[in-house]
């Protein structure tokens, strides 16, 4: 008699999206609804996610261009017109301006009538791993861990559905990580986060804040590694629940994550390729049943080009739903258990990961060792590119089997979508027409309150909702952020760092010290202090792109 069992639930099916404006995203989210999209997860656009309003002169250029500008509560309105957000689960890709927009999101769904108890979703709000790798960060480390914990007691109080925080391992494998280092970046950063927290909660209570911690991870193309990197995850996090937090539940020890597939792996050459990239980097997040994400979002084939099409997000998303739906994936029990090379392979991860956990927490842990794991991240880095370079890692259609017909995918469009310039004009006209029509008064109490709790170490977030109401913009919010604590400058290169390779380079240094004789200039490089770092590039919040 053939057994039969029910199959399990699909993930949460979402796309990373968010254009030119709040109302034009809106559309795109109501489309990609009624696609079968079964969550959202917003871009926001770069002045939005460092704290600038679209017409201050930081912004020029950025606004709408890899994300949606948000700058007061009429954006968020707008970007959830005819979305029921008590009916949805909201991923919210935002760091440095998580408060101000988990404020705007919350004054929105009150607005709606919603029961903001009930609301489910995520805030990103991992700022240790944009001082590794993004670079979109506010505030020095410590007030940042701070409001981190003002985000999730809040959540805590109010929104127990609501993940207070994305621990963000992502970006680390963007930025060169290698798997043991990922799982020990991340889940450092995770304690970092706990043990802030632990001396604001009733003891009882504090499991529960645990269990809320998610993480949102990155599946590159070695994919059998990165499936064991994920059952390693759910080992070590059980593991650390346990033994540092005292969690008894099981369930509340459940590692919960949501996942994108490597960017950083994409191609602009013969870009058509990327399909089979995401396919098979989606297989890593979801063909282990007991190490399956909770979310999965997929770039589109086109995304190392530029903005997709909504077409192009289509594809993406009928990918899921076709391993999701149309296969028989979900209706079997773990089929790597017992398996021995997986075994082997998740022990040698986990074992890698607890030596460098015990290494960062000799060294006072995740915001003390800021320094030590960006250095070792340029390291990664740098072997990463060198072994492309050097022909020993095989990239198609870069290094290897590099002709190729013209892509009939490739349109009058260039493949991609643009926004126009136009858009940054209208924006900032909206901007001015919002400062306009509201209260004065009534912003400047409710800075003025801001200010107050920031200064007295007070929880941010009730202060930032009431400023939400008040219409006060996220420009005006990150000021008040800054003033308070200050802004973080980053170093200019790791150049204390035991990354600082300098070996091989003599050629380059002969090379330069020519052009520099030719010129009559003496000309600096980074040769004496190998990857001293140029400033990152503005990027798309699931794309890396510094030198």
């Amino acid at each position: 008699m053939t057994e039969t069992r029910k199959a399990d639930k699909p993930w949460l099916i979402r796309t990373y999206a968010g254009h030119s404006t709040a109302a034009a995203s809106n559309a795109l989210y109501r489309n990609n609804l009624a696609k079968g999209q079964t969550g959202l997860s917003v871009a926001f656009d770069l002045p939005t996610q460092t704290g600038y309003d679209s017409d201050h002169v930081l912004a020029r250029g950025e606004v709408g261009k890899v994300g949606v500008p948000v700058c007061h509560l009429g954006d968020m309105r707008a970007l959830f017109d005819q979305i029921p957000l008590d009916q949805m689960n909201t991923s919210m890709t935002i760091n440095a301006t998580a408060p101000w927009l988990l404020s705007l999101y919350v004054a929105v769904a009150e607005e709606q009538g919603a029961d903001i108890s009930k609301l489910q979703g995520t805030v990103q709000n991992d700022l240790i791993k944009e001082y590794l790798s993004r670079g979109t960060y506010i505030c020095p480390p410590k007030p940042s861990l701070k409001m981190i914990a003002d985000v999730a007691e809040y959540c805590y109080s109010h929104i127990p559905k609501w993940n207070p925080m994305n621990v963000c391992s992502y970006h680390l494998q963007e930025a060169g990580a290698t798997p043991e280092q990922e799982l020990a970046f991340a889940l450092a950063t995770a304690t970092a986060v706990l043990d802030e927290l632990r001396p604001r909660v009733p003891e009882a209570d504090f499991p529960a804040v645990v269990q809320r911690i998610s993480f949102f991870v990155n599946a590159g193309i070695r994919f059998v590694t990165e499936m064991c990197k994920m059952r390693a995850f759910v080992d070590l996090w059980d593991e650390i629940c346990e033994t540092r937090y005292g969690v008894t539940d099981p369930k509340q020890r459940r590692f919960r994550y949501g996942v994108q597939v490597n960017s950083l792996g994409l191609t602009e050459q013969q870009p058509e390729n990327n399909v089979y990239r995401i396919l098979i980097e989606m297989l890593a997040v979801t063909l282990s049943k007991n190490a399956r994400a909770r979310a999965v979002q997929l770039p589109a084939w086109n995304e190392a080009l530029g903005l997709p099409r909504p077409w192009d997000q289509q594809w993406s998303m009928r990918m899921q739903q076709i391993l999701a739906y149309e296969t028989d994936l979900l209706e079997f029990d773990d089929l790597f258990d017992g398996n021995p090379a997986v075994d082997r392979k998740v022990e040698a991860l986990k074992e890698g990961a607890r030596a460098e956990l015990a290494n960062l927490d000799s060294m006072g842990g995740a915001v003390a060792s800021i320094e030590y794991m960006k250095s070792r991240l340029v390291e990664s880095n740098a072997d990463r590119l060198n072994r492309i370079e050097r022909n020993d890692t095989t990239v198609v259609g870069v290094n290897r089997w590099t002709e190729t017909e013209p892509s009939p995918l490739m349109t009058e469009d260039g493949g991609i979508m643009t926004v126009d310039p136009a858009v940054e004009k209208d924006q900032i006209n909206q901007l001015a027409k919002w400062r306009d029509s509201r209260d004065a008064a009534a912003v400047a109490a409710a800075l003025a309150d801001l200010r107050a709790a920031a200064r007295d170490g007070a929880n941010i977030m009730p202060p930032s909702i009431a400023a939400a109401k008040a219409g006060v913009t996220t420009g005006e919010w990150a000021a008040e952020m800054r003033k308070a604590f200050g802004e973080y400058r980053g170093p200019t290169g790791v150049s204390p760092s035991v990354s600082n390779r300098t070996e091989n380079l003599d050629e380059l240094r002969q090379s330069v010290d020519a052009v520099s004789d030719r010129l009559g200039l003496a000309v600096e490089i980074p040769g004496r202090q190998t990857g001293a770092g140029r400033p990152f590039q503005w990027c798309r919040a699931d794309r890396l792109s510094c030198p």
